[in-house]
């Protein structure tokens, strides 16, 4: 069963994780989600993590609100009770929570400090390469040959 710690170890850029101030605009955050191909930022105030936001976020609470995304702050439309998990945990553990709580992202924290984020994508490219590995070592093993 793979950890957490062992999949972001896997994912390209897997120490930067990026973030938004609560007082910066929504027009900000969507500008760096869309600038670094990403759906979710963790939303900072000052040291502390203050929330999350999301692309869904902001499809439901600013453009269907028909509000200015450059005018409406972060902390109007981020979701403020964060759902993380840490290193040591499975990434089974992280799609349970995920189907359990319809999220998409999850942020890691380890000793207090922000150091990943594990998005639905990245879960399924990992049991994706688990169930091919399985596979092979059963043709292996059906065939009499060794890896």
């Amino acid at each position: 069963m793979t950890s957490v710690a062992q999949l972001l170890k896997t994912k390209p850029n897997n120490t930067t994780v990026f973030t938004v101030g609560a007082d910066d605009s929504v027009y900000d955050a969507i500008k760096l989600m869309a600038e670094k191909g990403i759906g979710a930022l963790v939303v900072t105030d000052g040291d502390s993590i203050a929330g999350i936001v999301t692309e869904r976020d902001y499809a439901r609470k600013v453009v269907l609100m028909d509000r200015s995304s450059k005018a409406t702050p972060v902390r109007d439309i981020m979701s403020k009770a964060v759902r993380f998990v840490r290193p040591d945990q499975t990434t089974d553990d992280c799609m349970a929570l995920m189907t359990e709580r319809r999220m998409r992202h999850l942020p890691v924290i380890e000793n207090d400090r922000l150091v990943g984020m594990v998005s639905i994508g990245d879960l399924v490219k990992n049991i994706i390469a688990e169930q091919q590995f399985t596979i092979q070592q059963l043709e292996f093993y059906i065939h009499g040959e060794r890896p």
